[in-house]
């Protein structure tokens, strides 16, 4: 396998080598362009699943997510998605120097796309208990694109294809499974549109980054199938006044601790 990344023009690129959950994961990653952290780690805490689930990765760029799921609950099966090859062969090199090959795959692919389109993903729709999703925060064509191609495809997107990206969520879900979402805090009439008629029973929760400040982040975790109303929950507040990490923040970062948004259920 190469030992390193390729930019598009076929150039190598410089990695770096970082440490997550306090160095139960190392993971490769570009030195430039785009890079994965806080948000990854949060919305991997919120996977509460049984032995056997089976956990969808969607847009899962070097793999930090869905990794950090593997490493937390050590009885799940994950499975990555990613469309950028770039990307995908450093999550496989993620993959394996991590020692989780028998427990994660992935799947190059963009979930943009049609499910009918992608074959590789057909096979397993409506077959996972939990699908979790970081997408691009910004809309093509509104503000400064990065200069770098892969962030900039990690950052923006299409307009429209939030909408997109749920509608695969749904596909790939089974009925009475969860579909969680990391975003920018102004996307939540978005995002509750775009889950509106496929999932319910929604979860949001504010990320600030100091107590006081308004919200930056959120999480909104959802049924596939459910009827019950949107239930708003205090916020999380991720910095103390002295800007280090609180300590119920700091456990889920370094110690692998559940941000835990629901009961835990029994089995897949």
């Amino acid at each position: 396998m190469s030992d390193a990344t390729h930019t598009p023009g076929g150039q190598p690129q410089a990695e770096t080598d970082d440490a997550f959950l306090g160095g139960a994961l190392r993971i490769l990653q570009p030195k430039a362009g785009y890079r994965t952290g806080l948000d990854g780690i949060l919305l991997a805490a919120t996977v509460a699943a049984g032995e056997g689930s089976q956990v969808l990765d969607m847009g899962a760029g070097v793999g930090v997510v869905g990794l950090a799921v593997a490493r937390r609950l050590p009885n799940v099966h994950v499975t990555m998605i990613e469309r950028d090859s770039g990307l995908a062969e450093l999550a496989r090199r993620n993959i394996e120097r991590n020692d989780l090959g028998a427990r994660v795959r992935l799947i190059e692919a963009d979930v943009a796309r049609p499910l009918r389109d992608l074959a590789a993903l057909g096979t397993a729709a409506a077959t996972f208990d939990h699908v979790l999703a970081n997408p691009p925060f910004h809309i093509e064509g509104r503000g400064t694109a990065a200069r770098d191609p892969v962030k900039a495809g990690a950052n923006a997107m299409p307009d429209g294809d939030l909408d997109r990206w749920v509608r695969c969520m749904a596909s790939m879900v089974r009925a009475g499974g969860t579909a969680t979402i990391i975003h920018r805090a102004d996307a939540l009439h978005a995002l509750l549109n775009a889950l509106d008629g496929r999932f319910g029973g929604a979860l949001v929760l504010p990320i600030h980054p100091r107590d006081g400040d308004p919200a930056s982040r959120l999480l909104i975790q959802a049924i596939k199938g459910n009827r019950a109303a949107l239930e708003l929950r205090p916020g999380l507040v991720l910095h103390n006044a002295d800007h280090g990490f609180r300590p119920d923040v700091e456990a889920i970062l370094r110690h692998g601790a559940a941000l835990a948004l629901r009961k835990a259920p029994a089995g897949p």
